[in-house]
């Protein structure tokens, strides 16, 4: 890649997370071009997750927030629960889904801490 040539970087962001915030100021103060995406109102479809999960290289149950209503009401801790079903609850849910996740052509994190999003730029 060309020093020139920008990188694409998606954060999958929740302006009211203060991970969420302190993720993309981190990246905006290096100067680093963001595509914000704000999930809860524009969630990922199937493909987008699945790549997601790919690139972050975990199964959907880790990306999973276990204090949600919704992780609760749909008894999501049940071990006999597949991939494809935790899946399905995320797609229907999104509040469900581990925040912020930045997102590169190549490699996926969770800003969890913040500064962990800075290995794979």
């Amino acid at each position: 890649m060309d020093e020139e040539e920008e990188m694409s970087v998606d954060i999958y962001h929740n302006p009211r997370c203060s991970k969420s915030r302190a993720t993309l100021a981190l990246l905006e103060e290096r100067g680093i071009d963001v595509s914000v995406i704000e999930y809860l109102k524009e969630p990922p479809d199937d493909i987008e997750l699945r790549q997601i999960l790919d690139l972050l290289g975990i199964p959907a149950r880790d990306l999973l927030r276990k204090g949600e209503d919704a992780y609760k009401e749909m008894n999501l801790s049940d071990p006999s629960l597949s991939e494809e079903d935790i899946i399905q609850a995320i797609l229907k849910h999104p509040i469900l889904m581990e925040r912020p996740i930045v997102v590169t052509a190549s490699a996926a994190r969770i800003g969890r801490p913040p500064e962990s999003v800075l290995e794979i730029l």
